[in-house]
């Protein structure tokens, strides 16, 4: 039997060490991942179970190995906290696994506890709903009385209640199991009332312990998760708007054509189809550079049609080593667009749009330019450079501050929009990047 300063050490000890092993498993994105999904396969279940057992099944053997280091061995709490999350199977088995040190000592007793345990804390687990686990805590309220008093009004069921006598009292067995049998099982063993009491409660609040901190990585997912779909919802938004922005100016091309030069009509609404085809076909947010010239090919060829072969020339400095990096989608055809009515459109003699990319220091650098007539002040702030503003406000959303947006525009010698896109590493922890 021990004495009151070593249980009481002990004790306290076992809240530290319950609360380091719950930080350190807790920051691997895999346990978050598998911890949190809403269904899991056994694989993912035990690659789960792996994360918490190995660390905590090795306290076991630590307890036997050094003396008086009782506080290692959290047992009872890992099978109930497995019950709880994953169900009475997967806990059985958990306390079988973790028993294994403790029979090796010839404490028989702990193999059909621990299962028991498990099975028990399954059971409560399909019983209470997950979000009444989650937030679990062995401090009833910051003010017992109101608690009470709230009770007393209003009688009802309260799970929460219910957990924490369950674990407490599995704890208060698990102790006069260890009290008839000293040799065939371990528990924290006190002739003072007082301090069986603490040695029952701490066992929900170590299980509290593990759940609120892992609750709270679980409500930083879920906000994450949030963000993510709130900027997809945002880039489909955008998307939206480039899209009917694209189609009105090339159907009003097309009308233009119609009564005067009906081939040329026929000729742009086959080349529309095939644009709005591939459109709809390819709903990824990243594509390879490669495929985003060619999309950009094709959008010339309509504007060719209108504007005239003759008077809308595009010359291409394109590095072949960036084609097969990934851009966001539709990115260029808005630039490319806007170079060709604020910039060449107003020009008798028409012009030229340059299309450079290479490799920088930050990233993918892209370049339209044209020497047209420039674009004023004016234009932009009036929101005629929507595609632009679109352009700009997409880059920010995907990217942040590592991409970045530069125009240059000279009156009467044409304007130079220059993008910096991050590839790679640079942009791989963007949620938007993987998609």
């Amino acid at each position: 039997m021990a004495d009151h300063k070593l249980i009481l050490i002990t004790l306290l000890v076992k809240l530290g060490i319950a609360a380091s092993v719950a930080s350190a498993v807790g920051r691997s994105r895999a346990f978050q991942r598998r911890l949190l999904a809403q269904r899991r396969t056994k694989r993912e279940t035990l690659e789960m179970l792996a994360f918490v057992l190995v660390p905590l099944t090795l306290g076991v053997w630590v307890r036997i190995e050094v003396p008086n280091f009782l506080a290692a061995d959290m047992s009872l709490e890992t099978v109930t906290l497995v019950g709880l999350l994953v169900g009475p199977g997967w806990a059985m088995l958990s306390g079988m696994l973790m028993a294994v040190p403790a029979i090796l000592h010839r404490e028989y007793l702990a193999l059909p506890f621990l299962a028991g345990v498990g099975i028990v804390a399954g059971i409560a687990g399909m019983v209470i709903e997950k979000e009444e686990i989650w937030s679990f805590t062995p401090f009833v309220d910051l003010s017992l009385w109101r608690w009470v008093r709230r009770t007393l009004r209003q009688p009802k069921f309260d799970r929460q209640i219910l957990l924490l006598l369950l674990i407490a009292g599995m704890e208060a067995a698990h102790s006069w199991l260890a009290w008839e049998f000293p040799r065939r099982i371990f528990a924290l063993r006190t002739d003072a009332w007082w301090l069986r009491a603490l040695v029952w409660v701490s066992a929900p609040v170590v299980v509290g312990i593990w759940l609120k901190m892992w609750n709270v990585l679980r409500v930083e997912m879920k906000l994450e998760e949030q963000k993510r779909l709130l900027l997809e919802a945002r880039l489909d938004a955008l998307q939206r708007q480039i899209n009917p922005h694209f189609l009105f100016n090339t159907l009003n091309s097309i009308a233009s054509l119609v009564r005067h030069r009906p081939a040329e009509a026929r000729v742009m609404i086959g080349k529309l189809a095939s644009l709005l085809r591939a459109m709809l076909r390819d709903h990824d947010t990243l594509v390879p550079l490669r495929e985003e010239l060619q999309w950009i090919d094709d959008y010339l060829e309509i504007e060719m049609v209108r504007f005239g072969a003759e008077k809308l020339r595009v010359v291409k400095e394109i590095e072949p080593s960036v084609l097969d990096m990934r851009v966001p989608s539709i990115l260029l055809q808005p630039l490319v667009e806007n170079s060709i009515k604020h910039g060449l459109e107003p020009r008798i003699a028409g012009g030229t749009i340059t299309l450079r990319s290479r490799r920088g220091e930050d990233g993918l650098v892209i370049e339209v330019e044209d020497d047209g007539v420039g674009i004023s002040e004016q234009t932009l702030s009036s929101g005629n450079g929507i595609g632009i503003k679109l352009v700009r406000d997409r880059l920010q959303m995907l990217y942040g501050r590592m991409a970045r947006f530069d125009l240059e525009s000279r009156p009467g010698r044409g304007t130079r929009v220059s993008l910096t896109v991050p590839v790679g590493d640079a942009a791989g922890g963007h949620p938007m990047s993987e998609r």
